[in-house]
């Protein structure tokens, strides 16, 4: 009898832990651009990577992985993988983006997208945050743990980032807002 009583607690826990996980669910850069602004609510997450940065593989090993940056993700937001040094031709807002090939042997050219979104801070990982109509809210820039990516998240998500500023937000994040942002995930 307590050994089906173990089984079942333990299938309990596990099965428990697979609802929790969740993976996000990335979109293409052609796709988002396509989404229809007028019906669409949610923010766009974009994550701007190339294929030699270290700390975005580091980001997609742990960060990305975590339940909470994911749902928050899924839910609230568009997120969209873009490699900085890709081909993708685009419109986004009306403007057209594209990458000039490079000479062989040559390093790729950084994308015409990732240079007007980062500007002269280029570096890698970034992330554009946009509003629902794809105008731009904000650039994040470099390594991004999961604690600090869900406050960053929920800071826009939620529409906090009217109310507060992101300095004291962060400090009344774990007892103010985390209950509150738990209860409408769903996360006990």
């Amino acid at each position: 009898m307590k050994i089906k009583i173990l089984v079942f607690a333990l299938l309990c826990i596990l099965l428990g832990n697979q609802a929790h996980s969740q993976k996000v669910e990335w979109k293409t850069i052609e796709q988002a651009a396509k989404t229809d602004s007028k019906s669409n609510t949610k923010l766009y997450f974009v994550d701007f990577y190339t294929s030699w940065c270290g700390w975005c593989k580091k980001m997609d090993r742990e960060t990305f992985t975590d339940p909470t940056v994911a749902l928050i993700l899924n839910k609230y937001y568009i997120p969209v993988k873009f490699d900085a040094e890709g081909n993708s031709e685009f419109t986004w807002r009306g403007n057209k983006y594209s990458n000039v090939a490079t000479a062989p042997g040559n390093r790729p050219s950084t994308h015409s997208f990732a240079k007007k979104v980062l500007g002269a801070k280029m570096g890698f990982p970034s992330f554009g945050l946009f509003k629902t109509d794809q105008a731009q809210l904000t650039v994040l820039q470099g390594y991004q743990s999961a604690s600090d990516l869900v406050v960053i998240l929920w800071y826009f998500a939620s529409g906090d980032n009217k109310r507060y500023a992101f300095d004291n937000y962060s400090k009344i994040f774990d007892k103010e807002i985390r209950p509150t942002m738990n209860e409408k995930l769903g996360i006990k």
